[in-house]
């Protein structure tokens, strides 16, 4: 028996897209690294990109369970003594969806430079407009969405 081991030049990447209006956030960032990573191909392997692109469209009006929207904190650092700063996940929801969905998503595939390659082929909206109808992406099935 032989190891298979995938090539760069074997690997097809297709594009995706997902409306997330009314999906749960942590449910469908769970679909969606797992697309940006690969693991739904027969040729996965955890230390190469074999993953597809992904388009996420409606952030803004993706769904937080429970109290989230005011106990869930989003954090950053200005660079500057004492710059630590803290935006409840409401606000950002509110201000800056995209980085909500984005956050969620990249913490979820794997750190370092493969994971910076992977996360470059995410692209999230906040409305239903995006720019890549040029690739003829797919819809991308969600199991067991709850749209609320």
């Amino acid at each position: 028996m032989k190891t298979y081991v995938p090539k760069a030049a074997d690997v097809t990447r297709a594009w995706w897209i997902v409306d997330a209006s009314g999906l749960t956030l942590g449910r469908l960032a769970t679909v969606v690294a797992d697309r940006l990573r690969g693991k739904h191909k027969p040729q996965f392997v955890p230390y190469m990109d074999t993953g597809d692109h992904v388009i996420v469209v409606n952030a803004a009006k993706v769904r937080m369970t429970g109290a989230k929207h005011q106990d869930k904190m989003y954090r950053h650092h200005t660079g500057y003594p004492g710059g630590l700063k803290e935006v409840p996940a409401g606000k950002l929801l509110a201000s800056k969806p995209e980085r909500v969905l984005e956050s969620a998503i990249k913490g979820m595939l794997p750190r370092g430079s493969l994971g910076r390659q992977m996360g470059r082929k995410l692209k999230v909206y906040a409305g239903d407009k995006h720019p890549h109808v040029a690739q003829q992406p797919k819809p991308l099935p969600i199991p067991g969405a709850v749209r609320a």
